[in-house]
């Protein structure tokens, strides 16, 4: 686990650090009314790279190199169907829309990796979706992908 943590902790330092720049040199850091956009962003980045600083330290300076971080056997079965269910539902979304692509993409999940029986799976797939397009698309009216099919 140290290598993992060697590893999130250096990419999120750096992440972190580009992200307060980017804050300070795309916006504004005080207006003449106070704190700029750049005031919340700048803080945010440094607060991560402080906390990505320690995780970084904190697995160098460890000596114990813990267990493997990356799984196996059922556990890496399971990172692949949900990695893979995320890329289709990602490239398919344009082609399916997103509520039937977030039914498909919730049933797989619940199907594929937890084995729910059907009626639980196409009620609570169903439902999400329908959920999702009451609150996005009629309530707050954020136009999502529409599919082929016409939703």
């Amino acid at each position: 686990m140290r290598s993992a943590d060697r590893i999130a902790g250096a990419a999120l330092l750096a992440f972190a650090l580009a992200f307060s720049v980017a804050a300070l040199k795309n916006h504004t850091y005080w207006g003449e009314n106070g704190p700029g956009p750049a005031f919340m962003p700048f803080w945010l980045g440094l607060v991560m790279a402080v906390l990505s600083a320690l995780l970084l330290i904190g697995a160098l300076r460890s000596k114990d190199r813990g267990e493997a971080w990356l799984p196996s056997g059922d556990g890496l079965r399971r990172l692949v169907l949900v990695l893979g269910a995320t890329v289709a539902f990602v490239a398919l979304l344009s082609v399916l829309g997103m509520a039937l692509g977030t039914a498909l993409f919730i049933g797989v999940l619940m199907r594929r990796l937890e084995r729910h029986p059907w009626p639980l799976t196409l009620a609570v797939a169903l439902g999400v979706a329908g959920l999702n397009y009451l609150v996005f698309t009629l309530w707050l009216r954020v136009p999502f992908p529409v599919g082929v099919l016409g939703f």
